[in-house]
């Protein structure tokens, strides 16, 4: 008997059309949407962080879009508990959640399992983050290997986290991680997304140029204005940051564009590195150069085969 939870699990680098095959997905599954990227959480970046357009959220309802305002942390926790519980709604209404998104921790997170976070003194918690606060981001992620030699890198957030951990707790974060861990929520039937190298290049540059075009920079320019701080969370993404350089910087409107390009497919050889690596070995890669709608039939053929009650 297949258990309850199965869940589907589509990933892929960004730009690769999981958005595009979610949504052809939907004429053959009664299905909803938990959206795994940590950009997309946040509220008044659409064009930068390539949302589902509205027409697209209007033909599938989409779950973890819009929470929080830019500055505000969100980490893969708080995205594992909240999606849990989506997905408990989502099947309460008879339909199918469906996970989709390209940031590998949110999907770890909510497949595998949270870790127990130990007590920390908020006393001291706070002088490690004042202390933190004055080094670059280097120096951080040097901190961070030194005290947790398990530490697989990251931005300030998860080398700063790291080294709170170490230190408040005399114990790894990766050892936390390995010791301390909750069952995961959902039981994964992965889906990984592949295109050759170049068409993703491509696809990336045409997305980029698609962005400006569309308001991207004015766009980052009013969250600014609203009293967003350059360099916080919500603005230190991937295209978001070419941005906010260019706003705050001046240069080249012209060459955003590029930059844009260059940074997104360094990005999206990262993503493909982890779930090439960190997906278990049954996960199933799917050719989606192929048209969206076709993309789909063969994905929706596969989920019967699998959860034959369908």
């Amino acid at each position: 008997m297949t258990d309850s939870r199965l869940t589907p699990v589509i990933v892929g680098p960004t730009a690769v059309g999981k958005t595009a095959i979610v949504v052809a997905l939907a004429a053959h599954l009664p299905l909803e949407v938990i959206s795994a990227d940590s950009r997309q959480v946040y509220r008044n970046l659409d064009i930068g962080t390539a949302k589902p357009t509205k027409k697209e959220r209007a033909a599938v309802p989409h779950h973890g879009l819009d929470l929080i305002a830019p500055g505000e942390r969100y980490s893969a926790g708080r995205f594992a508990r909240a999606a849990a519980a989506w997905i408990e709604e989502v099947r309460s209404r008879g339909r199918l959640p469906v996970v989709v998104g390209g940031t590998g921790l949110y999907v770890r997170a909510l497949a595998e399992g949270l870790f127990e976070q130990p007590a920390m003194d908020v006393e001291r918690r706070r002088a490690i983050e004042g202390w933190s606060s004055g080094l670059d981001a280097l120096e951080l992620v040097r901190w961070a290997g030194r005290l947790d030699p398990g530490f697989a890198g990251g931005g300030r957030q998860r080398a700063v986290r790291a080294i709170e951990v170490a230190l408040l707790t005399g114990q790894s974060l990766t050892t936390w991680q390995k010791e301390a861990k909750s069952a995961g929520a959902i039981v994964p039937w992965y889906v990984r997304l592949t295109v050759p190298r170049a068409v993703l290049h491509q696809r990336i540059k045409h997305r980029a140029t698609q962005m400006i075009q569309q308001g991207m920079i004015e766009e980052v320019a009013a969250v600014l204005a609203d009293g967003a701080v350059a360099g916080s969370p919500g603005l230190d993404g991937v295209g978001l940051r070419e941005a906010v350089a260019y706003l705050t910087c001046g240069g080249d409107r012209a060459a955003v564009a590029e930059a844009i390009t260059i940074s997104t497919r360094q990005y999206a050889k990262r993503q493909e590195t982890w779930f090439r690596h960190q997906l278990p070995g049954d996960a199933l890669t799917i050719d989606a150069t192929r048209p969206a709608s076709q993309v789909a039939g063969e994905i929706a053929q596969l989920w019967k085969g699998v959860n034959g009650k369908l």
